[in-house]
């Protein structure tokens, strides 16, 4: 998001975009010269969404049992990563069908378990958008 900044000529002047702003203008731009279209079943907003759903869902599960992947240090501590299954999600686009974004769909997720069950993320639970 840009916020506008007085100059000394007391003119508004626009400020730097942000990092997040950045990085979402040159997506959009990389997806377009690759061809890949911005919405639709193998899309950049759909690709997008499952990056960000299946990391955000990694760091819930490290914060939750208090080591990274892989990490042996504290696998015997009882409650361990357990794998992960299948799960699509439905994005708010797909419950907008009359919007520009219809075509987002539901987006692919592997949310990982814990071995006690405990690491369930109430973000995905059934029937949330």
């Amino acid at each position: 998001m840009t916020a506008t900044q007085n100059d000394q000529s007391g003119r508004k002047k626009r400020a730097e975009p942000s990092a997040e702003t950045k990085a979402a203008v040159e997506l959009v731009r990389a997806a377009k010269e690759q061809g890949l279209s911005l919405t639709g079943p193998d899309g950049l907003l759909r690709q997008l969404t499952k990056t960000v759903l299946k990391t955000a869902l990694n760091e819930e599960m490290t914060e939750h049992l208090g080591y990274e992947k892989h990490d042996v240090s504290d696998a015997g501590a009882g409650n361990i990563r357990n794998g992960s299954r299948s799960k699509t999600v439905l994005t708010a686009a797909l419950a907008r069908r009359r919007s520009a974004f219809h075509a987002t769909g539901p987006a692919p997720s592997s949310p990982k378990s814990s071995r006690s069950g405990s690491g369930a993320c109430p973000a995905l639970t059934k029937g949330r958008r």
